[in-house]
């Protein structure tokens, strides 16, 4: 089942073009990842699936229906730390949370134990660490047990401690049956927590999908040979290769599908071919260089 699907979704701003005909679909109980740099639209788009912004042209729905308030009723948001008054105890907090949203006043117990917030229900929230204020607005976000989650950024300006109880809520939330949608710029982030991803660049859908497709990070082999052209001949003749490339400085990258580069096989390759390698050096592509090259 799909929980949202996103047709030809655009925004305008005036000349400034924030959304430019997005499509994709979100299946239910994965954590979908809206990965991009600062500028490229996620927050507009998680706007216009929570109301709060109208679109410009487009459409999409919720549980394969047209949006309605009584859909919106089963989705938590947390686009942005709550305005959580200082004085007042965590569990007051939710109370006057679940009181303007009309619903969860019974799921605070709940909430605060699944947060891990429980010992500090009564601390007020001017004495919560920065990691535990996000929680306290994640736990705001559960009340009533809404099917879906939208999160926006939600380790932005947090500790490396911060960032790790964050993101092992997201895991148990996930592993719990709940779909989440989580914008993030982070590519970390995307990768150790999301299932499926989509990636924007100003405004632009640029790939979409499950992660480990997506991102699914080849095998680079540096070589060298005294004559470079006669290399890269023998590599492009190597069964199962995907991409060769000569560097400036002398140096041929040979790109495999993950784990399948087996460099006593492509030494012997070259050898049989009257190549003599004196470089051969087994790298992995990173995620950032993957990212680069999905949105360059």
């Amino acid at each position: 089942m799909e929980v949202l699907k996103v047709e030809s979704l655009s925004k305008d701003y005036g000349r400034i073009k924030a959304l430019k005909g997005v499509s994709f679909s979100v299946p239910e109980g994965v954590v979908f990842g809206v990965l991009g740099p600062n500028g490229s639209g996620k927050t507009t788009l998680l706007g216009i699936i929570v109301d709060i912004l109208k679109p410009t042209s487009g459409s999409f729905s919720l549980f394969g229906e047209k949006p309605e308030a009584r859909h919106r009723k089963k989705i938590g948001t947390l686009l942005e730390t709550p305005n959580f008054y200082h004085y007042l105890t965590g569990e007051q907090n939710l109370l006057i949370n679940a009181s303007i949203k009309g619903r969860g006043s019974n799921d605070i117990d709940r909430v605060l134990k699944l947060v891990n917030l429980d010992t500090r229900r009564h601390s007020k929230f001017s004495t919560y660490s920065l990691g535990m204020k996000q929680r306290l607005a994640i736990a705001a976000a559960m009340l009533g047990n809404p099917d879906i989650l939208l999160f926006d950024e939600p380790t932005n300006g947090l500790d490396p401690v911060g960032i790790a109880e964050i993101r092992s809520l997201i895991k148990e939330l996930h592993q719990q049956g709940k779909t989440i949608i989580m914008a993030s710029h982070l590519l970390d982030e995307v990768e150790k927590v999301c299932t499926h991803v989509a990636v924007l660049k100003k405004g632009d859908l640029i790939v979409h999908g499950n992660v480990d497709e997506i991102f699914s990070t080849n095998d680079m082999v540096e070589l060298a040979a005294t004559n470079k052209s006669t290399l890269v001949s023998v590599l492009n003749s190597l069964s199962g290769i995907v991409n060769v490339k000569e560097e400036e400085n002398g140096i041929v990258i040979a790109s495999f599908p993950k784990g399948t580069a087996d460099l006593a096989n492509i030494n012997k390759h070259c050898f049989e071919n009257g190549v003599v390698l004196n470089k051969l050096n087994l790298k992995r592509q990173s995620l950032e260089s993957k990212f680069f090259e999905l949105t360059n």
